[in-house]
């Protein structure tokens, strides 16, 4: 009986094992589907789409992060308050300039929010900073790539996704810690939401486009409400529902969107002004100042209250001035169009094919659709930077990178698909003819670059346009030759471009795209030393220095550029690339740049610095960054970024010293030429320190020991 139970047992035994053996069988058999499932992609694309949007993302972020940690701090002004916000939260949610929350920076915080995040998670350095615009970058390459291979298949969504990469002024600025990689992260992600709520006819995908808009508005104010307009049109024409439901996703999507912008901003106009850092940018302590004033309809019309320097010129499109010329051609010029133009022409041909071939499609056609989303993206940015006459610089034009690149991968598929037809092989022809002929003209525009690139890119591009023209007489085997070629010469510029700006430094508050030594701001020409607007050496705020440096005055203490040392150590001189970058350049002061302060300076300013609030106070933002990078204390940056804003008042300025908060004060500071009204507090504060308190050399530069009064009785009564 015994021996036939453990027989029985033993039986039973080895059944379980058999079956648990079938069951993990089973189970690696369905983990091996579900991979092959995913390396495959969706059943209706060609075996090759799947692994190649693999190859393009991971192009993308191993050409974003080549060189990344040479740009140091790249905007000091951001960078220290991404700083501030790492180590207090109420810096962190206000967007202070320093942790002791004395003023914010000019615009709303999302975009700091994510870098003060990975510098608590990562350390104050370099890459801790620019990773994750990085990663914003190829976020938004391989949103671009799925919304246009949704539609338009993955030939196109993959031409898109590298015309995105290769755009200069892309691989600028996502490399860079401005707010706007976050910002045309947000635009792009609402295009998504926008096609798929078109697509299922759904409020709620439209309420999730408010929702990313929303935070839009909390990265850069007004900007995105540029693409607005055609998002709405798009999903009111296009979308699978009946009308009512149309118009109930739009207020939907209004509702949400005012709901993600409107939290923040509720908090901050309900907290007390006393109780909260000053809104940095305005004159009036006031966020909707700032939204409607310098951030706003002022960057329009050019009245923008404190700025430095006028407009670029009437809106009819004249006139010149440090922001550039107005007008239809502004995207075009010198100063822009090597930014972001190259594929322009070919992209404004194929949207105006591409909308006539879909005229007479169903009212939900989804390619319609696409044209609507992403041409009225590019048709209204586009113009509204052309005639914008207030504060304008290059490097907004990234806003139009991931409309350009949409529209050529859809232009482009669209006409292919009619290539036996006229229509289809003569818009391939002028689009590949557009690209080739203007991607020369702006090679033309440097020398930076062998005679031979733009030479080849126009007669490759001038035969391949020819060639499209014969499709029909011509061998199968030869068209994919034909295609290469006219790629080839299409993007061949602009990667040479995009070479050039991922193996240069940038740093200060405009950077530009492009080879060693183009130009800084959209002005015309300076005479040699700078000076506002111009571009010869020397700087100042027309000019940028070797690989797209925003010139400034060397501020206390040591060389320009505010890059730390690349990798990421705080203070310290920059070494490397970064180094060979800066240099003393004329112009305004510390407005555009930080400096990189002595190991004597740092020393004394953290010298008993838990006995202060401030270490030091200094005229202008970028004077205070670099000391605040260098040292890790809060630094109060008198009158904000242009050190016109009214923050702090002289009254206020005087209790601070008298209660012993600040120990320094920086001599020197922003130049008061060229500035659009503002407050004239920090030349009174500078007057009365002058006046009133010790002054010391220290690292061989001066500022006023603010604890050493020259007359105890004057300077606490006066």
């Amino acid at each position: 009986m015994d021996s036939a139970t453990a027989n029985l047992r033993t039986s039973d035994q080895a059944v379980r094992r058999e079956a648990s053996g079938d069951i993990e069988r089973t189970g690696a058999a369905a983990g091996n589907r579900r991979l092959a499932r995913w390396w495959r992609g969706h059943p209706e694309d060609p075996t090759w789409a799947r692994p190649s949007v693999f190859g393009l993302l991971l192009a993308t972020g191993i050409l974003y992060f080549y060189n990344l940690t040479a740009s140091g701090w790249a905007n000091s002004f951001y960078s220290a308050a991404a700083q501030a916000g790492s180590v207090n939260w109420e810096a962190f949610f206000f967007g202070s300039s320093d942790a002791a929350n004395s003023i914010t920076v000019d615009k709303p915080p999302a975009a700091l929010w994510v870098m003060a995040l990975s510098i608590r998670i990562f350390g104050l350095n370099s890459f801790a900073l620019l990773m994750p615009e990085v990663l914003m970058g190829v976020a938004t390459v391989g949103l671009v790539h799925s919304m246009v291979r949704r539609q338009f298949g993955a030939g196109a969504g993959l031409l898109s996704g590298a015309v995105l990469a290769l755009t200069p002024v892309a691989a600028l600025m996502f490399r860079f810690n401005n707010p706007d990689a976050l910002l045309v992260l947000l635009m792009t992600l609402g295009a998504w939401a926008t096609m798929r709520a078109i697509e299922k006819g759904s409020i709620r995908w439209m309420a999730l486009v408010g929702v990313f808009l929303g935070f839009g508005f909390l990265t850069k104010t007004f900007q995105v409400f540029l693409v607005i307009p055609f998002f709405g049109i798009a999903y009111l024409v296009a979308a699978k529902t009946n009308l009512k439901r149309r118009v109930l996703g739009l207020i939907a999507g209004l509702g949400a969107m005012v709901i993600a912008a409107g939290w923040w901003v509720f908090i901050v106009e309900l907290v007390p002004a006393g109780s909260r850092p000053y809104i940095g940018g305005s004159q009036t302590n006031s966020f909707w100042d700032l939204t409607f004033g310098y951030n706003g309809f002022g960057r329009l019309s050019g009245n923008e209250t404190g700025s430095v320097g006028g407009g670029g010129g009437p809106a009819g499109g004249t006139g010149g001035g440090m922001w550039g010329v107005t007008g239809i051609t502004r995207m075009f010029g010198s100063e822009v169009g090597s930014q972001v133009s190259w594929l322009l022409p070919t992209a404004l041909i194929l949207l105006g094919v591409g909308i006539a071939l879909r005229g007479r499609k169903p009212r939900t056609d989804g390619r319609r659709a696409a044209y609507l989303v992403w041409g009225g993206w590019l048709l209204v940015t586009g113009l509204t930077f052309s005639f914008m006459a207030g504060i304008f610089h290059q490097y907004y034009t990234v806003a139009l990178a991931p409309a350009i690149a949409a529209v050529v991968g859809m232009g482009a598929k669209e006409a292919w698909d009619r290539r036996h037809h006229a229509i289809g092989s003569i818009t391939l022809a002028a689009a590949t003819a557009a690209a080739a002929t203007w991607s020369f003209i702006l090679l033309t525009r440097v020398t930076a670059y062998d005679d031979w690139l733009r030479a080849s890119v126009l007669a490759v591009g001038m035969a391949a346009a020819f060639l499209l023209l014969a499709l029909n007489w011509l061998h199968r085997k030869a068209i994919p030759l034909v295609l290469t070629a006219a790629i080839g010469s299409g993007l061949a510029g602009p990667a040479a471009y995009t070479w050039s700006t991922v193996n240069s430094a940038h740093t200060g508050s405009i950077p530009t795209a492009g080879p060693a030594g183009m130009g800084g701001m959209g002005g015309g020409g300076g005479a040699p030393g700078g000076g506002m607007g111009g571009t010869a050496p020397g700087g100042g705020m027309g000019g940028t220095a070797p690989g797209g440096t925003a010139g400034a005055m060397r501020a206390p203490g040591g060389t320009t550029g505010g890059t730390g040392t690349p990798g990421g150590t705080t203070g310290g001189p920059p070494t490397g690339k970064a180094a060979t970058t800066q240099r003393q350049a004329g112009g305004m002061g510390g407005l555009l740049d930080a400096s990189t302060p002595s190991t004597a300076i740092v020393s004394a300013l953290q010298s008993g610095a838990n006995n202060y609030t401030w270490v030091a106070a200094a005229i202008g933002s970028n004077n205070a960054a670099g000391l605040q990078l260098a040292t890790g204390q809060p630094v109060m940056p008198i009158g904000g970024f242009n050190g016109s804003d009214p923050s702090p008042t002289l009254a206020q300025f005087k209790s601070y010293v008298q209660s012993g908060r600040i120990h320094y004060f920086v001599a020197g500071g922003i130049g008061g030429g060229g500035r659009s009204g503002g407050s004239n507090a920090a030349q009174q504060i500078t007057t009365w320190v002058e006046a009133h308190y010790t002054k010391v050399t220290i690292g061989g530069s001066t500022f006023y020991d603010l604890t050493q009064p020259t007359d105890s009785s004057s300077a606490s009564t006066n």
